[in-house]
């Protein structure tokens, strides 16, 4: 059976939705740092990442003292839904607001639901990185433009789902991070890398360190920000072959960012293909055919499923 979606994949337009973003981005965070605070470390931080639903993004389910508890970004009704295993809800709604005020309502809410947790009051990956209870500043939603940011992550999630499936080795899940609020799903060699040198703003470089502290060929979705206002798939691999960025991949218009290290390819070429599933297909196999040919990975770490799909 062959996972694609009948539906248009949304045009999307920075300009329109930037603003939007930029808030929610930070939304986001807070809500991350809060899964975060109450899971167990899992390896390469994904016990952080948050998943794209039947109706937004979600946490997924978080222990705490009463059992399990959930949080839901809903961006079709527009409000983000706690819910926990004692039957308790609560709802905090998505409306142009500060980030201030979404953030005092949301622990408002979980105080009221018996959830007691207390967060790291500033983003990460962010420069400058404004307290949560002292931004005004991002108070932006627009929620048509929110609606078609979460159809493209529905649509780019299908197509990383049947690209992971093609890989025996270790491989991350289909997962958004809230650092960056990109959508990426990562494979994995299995042996050890150097020792990561980067710097990300405002995160522990230890936490850089076990993030790469394997091998990796990484792939995402990232709608854009103020600096770069392309919506891209970009994919990458650590450590870098001096010659990654020579290598062919397709489609044609697919670049390699020497600055940023990463193959890139606008998300509007794959919106305006005629079949956009396998546009991206042929963008994410070819460059991690780029990564293991130049960082000599096994052959045996892939596999074919596509007789399963017909």
């Amino acid at each position: 059976m062959t996972n694609t979606t009948n539906t248009p994949w949304p045009k999307l337009i920075y300009e329109a939705y930037g603003d939007t973003i930029a808030t929610v981005h930070l939304w986001t965070q807070i809500i991350g740092k809060i899964r975060l605070k109450n899971m167990p470390w899992l390896n390469h931080s994904w016990h952080v990442t948050l998943y794209v639903s039947a109706r937004g993004l979600t946490t997924g389910s978080i222990p705490y003292d009463e059992g399990v508890f959930q949080i839901d970004m809903d961006f079709i009704e527009h409000e983000v839904i706690i819910s926990s295993s004692d039957g308790k809800k609560g709802t905090v709604k998505l409306y142009p607001r500060t980030v201030a005020d979404f953030y005092r309502e949301l622990f408002s809410k979980l105080g009221s639901m018996g959830i007691q947790v207390t967060i790291h009051d500033a983003p990460n990956e962010i420069d400058p990185a404004i307290p949560f209870q002292q931004d005004t500043v991002h108070r932006s939603y627009d929620a048509m433009q929110m609606h078609l940011i979460w159809q493209a992550l529905v649509h780019t999630e299908i197509v990383f789902t049947r690209f992971r499936s093609g890989f025996l080795g270790k491989t991350s899940p289909v997962h958004l991070f809230w650092g960056s609020f990109d959508l990426a799903v990562t494979r994995f060699s299995g042996r050890k890398a150097p020792k990561y040198q980067g710097a990300v703003p405002n995160i522990p470089k230890e936490v850089m360190e076990e993030a790469y502290s394997h091998e990796v060929s990484s792939c995402g979705f990232w709608a854009g920000n103020e600096k770069s206002r392309l919506p891209v798939f970009y994919s990458y691999c650590y450590p870098t072959p001096p010659d990654f960025g020579q290598q062919p991949v397709a489609p044609a218009e697919a670049f390699y960012n020497k600055e940023m290290g990463e193959f890139m390819l606008p998300y509007e070429v794959v919106q305006q293909s005629e079949d956009p599933t396998e546009t991206l297909l042929r963008f994410l196999r070819s460059t991690y055919t780029a990564a293991a040919k130049m960082g000599n990975w096994s052959s045996n770490l892939e596999c074919d499923l596509t007789y399963l799909e017909k």
